[in-house]
């Protein structure tokens, strides 16, 4: 039978036969294969010889938040005790002191994010506090980028303030949906006006890229609910927009028990928002960017995606090609060529390490020759729909048998016209684009095995 007189499957059929759960790929090996063998001795070996002729990336992880939103899948907590943040703000920079010990070199550093829980959960003055000692200790000199995870409803004029003081550049608010009734569903009540005053008030200090998080897939949330909000954020032209599938997994973050599992939409309707949401961006004028996120054209994310330069790592698509990440604070991951580590995710286990004088280690992967190739492979997938495997294989010096057992498992994408294969060349269909995530698992020997602590694919 060729593959022309084939029928092409309906929506639940693909549904049906790909909606399984698999990794994010947010990186590889996935955070799920971390583990206690490698510890804050491996880091501080690696941090001793890390690549420093590039900048360095630095990321801190702020885990506080006003409320606690049902739907969250971030490492945070409900905080509103100035003493504690403050403090929190203290251990930042003795532990940026213990990293730097290690490196033993001056560092510069070509971007900073903030990310949470809620950055704007420090004060102004405690915000501006933590840049003058990143300043002190890192040379700052080619930071090009500053970008901070904000919420609205937290964000005050004051705060936008200190933002521009220090050098914000970037912006991501947290939007999620405007329906009142899954707003009430996922404990996040939010006005279009708190966001679009944040919006103004960002761009008036020198925020050049705007981003906006959505979700789709919440509960009693329709696929109308997404297009509504979707015509009121539109308007403030955000020159990104990441979109975003609710991650039910109650099992694993105990705070989604609070949402009703009878109104969450099932896998067809997940599915119909997020491609009436891609289409109605497309429309608008913003360009797709791998799985879930949208740029404006002019926006650095949409010229690194043209030049087949887009990355991936833990806080999604990026233009971050440092190849050294510098993890600050409870639950940071940090990476270097060797391998990845992550933080204690309790605040308690990280500042006891901290105070201690010790790396705040709590586990991580060091990374083989095999693993650098197949994150190639599905780093490529994620960002670009397609990758040579033949000349990933050839950068790495690896063998294609390596990879052999794939090949086979692809057959059925195929056959249902989700990918094409010519030669070692594999390509991601648009019909195949929304299981993206399914391809990339064929070649993760692990995916399989480690299935109940991601999210589904659709």
């Amino acid at each position: 039978m060729s593959l022309c007189s084939v029928p092409v499957l309906t929506t639940r059929e693909l549904i049906e036969r790909y909606d399984a759960h698999a990794p994010r790929y947010t990186s590889y090996p996935t955070a799920a294969q971390f583990t206690p063998a490698v510890g804050a001795g491996d880091w501080a070996g690696w941090l001793s010889g890390a690549p420093l002729d590039q900048p360095v990336s630095l990321y801190l992880h702020i885990p506080f938040c006003k409320r606690l939103c049902w739907y969250c899948g971030c490492n945070t907590r409900a905080m509103n005790r100035a003493g504690v943040i403050s403090s929190y703000v203290d251990l930042l920079l003795a532990e940026a002191d213990l990293v730097l010990a290690k490196i033993d070199r001056p560092a510069r550093v070509g971007s900073i994010h903030l990310g949470g829980g809620t950055p704007n959960m420090l004060s102004p003055d405690d915000l501006e506090r933590l840049f003058d000692g990143l300043s002190a200790r890192f040379d700052l000199s080619d930071c090009s980028e500053i970008a901070a995870e904000l919420d609205p409803e937290v964000l005050t004029p004051e705060w936008i303030e200190a933002a521009g003081r220090i050098g914000l550049t970037r912006a991501s608010l947290g939007v999620q949906d405007l329906s009142p009734r899954v707003q009430a569903a996922v404990n996040r009540p939010e006005s279009f006006d708190t966001i679009r005053a944040a919006a103004e008030g960002l761009r008036a200090q020198g925020v050049t890229s705007l981003n906006l998080d959505l979700m789709y897939g919440l509960p009693l949330q329709t696929t109308a609910d997404v297009v509504a909000t979707l015509e009121q954020v539109t308007t403030l032209r955000p020159e990104r927009i990441a979109l975003f599938g609710y991650a039910h997994v109650p099992w694993m973050k105990p705070h989604q028990k609070l949402i009703n599992d009878t109104d969450l939409p099932d896998a067809e309707t997940r599915f119909e928002q997020s491609q009436t949401a891609a289409h109605y961006l497309a429309c608008n004028g913003w360009r797709p960017i791998g799985l879930d996120h949208f740029a404006l054209p002019h926006d650095t994310m949409a010229q690194a995606h043209r030049a087949g330069r887009l990355r991936r790592n833990f806080q999604g698509y990026t233009t971050d090609e440092a190849p050294v990440l510098i993890g600050l604070g409870a639950s940071s991951i940090s990476r270097t060529p060797r391998g990845f580590v992550q933080n204690h995710a309790k605040e308690r286990d990280w500042r006891m390490a901290v105070e201690a004088g010790e790396l705040p280690v709590a586990r991580g992967v060091e990374l083989t020759p095999r693993d650098t190739f197949v994150g190639e492979i599905i780093e490529r997938l994620m960002c670009d729909f397609v990758v040579d495997v033949a000349a990933v294989a050839g950068r790495h010096r690896r063998d294609l048998d390596e990879v052999a057992g794939a090949w086979p498992l692809l057959d059925r994408f195929v056959r249902d016209r989700l990918i094409g294969i010519q030669g070692n060349l594999v390509v991601v269909t648009p019909l195949g684009r929304p299981f993206v995530r399914a391809v990339c698992a064929v070649f993760d020997p692990n995916a399989v095995g480690l299935q109940q602590k991601h999210g589904r694919v659709v």
